[in-house]
């Protein structure tokens, strides 16, 4: 079970992030401002943390600012009310990792701390797992049960990418520019020659799919129903 910090001085707040997050399965620690959640934090494992902008004693921008010069990249879901172009600027240098402006939306704030857990669960072990299908960005392989596919950097690169976002559309020119290098001469069809070969690869494969987007480009659909970070 994840367990995630919210630190929020408005106790109703607070105590109604609580019981959502609980509701949906997360372990929570409640805290009042940045002084108590760094206490906190040194006596309890956290695994994200949902952060109040505004608050006594030490606010967001100075708890963050502390965690990233210690080298802590915990996941920050920054909440507040402040809204304009600079603020967000402002919590994003310091290192939050998303932004949400009050008043919450319930479904997408758990909806955002899935994915900022997800995506920091991927960086950290260097494994994606969907299903029965494990993805090992040390070693680029795939394997699924006793079957281990040692796949060419490019076409691993590619395939950890849309799993890693699962159902985003990813244009050619954005892979091509991340996976090959923005300024490659390589024409934008060696996507399509590399993703032909990923789907030739998995074609027995029920964990997930490649499907092309009309008119856009490419995205990862997870058959599974199962699929976790490991």
């Amino acid at each position: 079970m994840f367990c995630i910090m919210v630190v929020e001085d408005n106790y109703n707040t607070g105590k109604l992030m609580e019981a959502v997050l609980v509701q949906n399965g997360y372990e929570v620690i409640l805290a009042k401002d940045g002084i108590d959640a760094l206490e906190k934090m040194d006596n309890h494992h956290v695994d994200l943390i949902v952060l109040d902008l505004m608050l006594p004693r030490m606010d967001g921008y100075e708890f963050t600012r502390i965690l990233r010069e210690s080298n802590n990249n915990i996941p920050i879901l920054m909440v507040t009310a402040k809204e304009t172009p600079a603020d967000k600027k402002k919590g994003f240098i310091v290192g939050t990792d998303d932004y949400m402006v009050k008043p919450v939306d319930e479904e997408e704030m758990i909806l955002r701390i899935a994915a900022l857990l997800r995506r920091s669960q991927i960086a950290n072990e260097h494994k994606l797992t969907i299903g029965e299908t494990v993805l090992d960005y040390d070693s680029f392989t795939v394997t699924r049960g006793d079957n281990v596919q040692e796949l060419p950097n490019k076409e691993f690169l590619l395939l950890f990418k849309l799993l890693s976002y699962q159902n985003k559309i990813f244009t050619r020119r954005s892979l091509m520019d991340e996976i090959w290098d923005m300024n490659s001469e390589t024409d934008e069809r060696t996507v399509d020659v590399h993703i032909n070969r990923l789907r030739d690869r998995f074609k027995d494969n029920t964990d997930f799919e490649i499907v092309t987007v009309r008119g856009l480009g490419y995205k990862a659909v997870v058959r599974h129903e199962q699929n976790k970070i490991s």
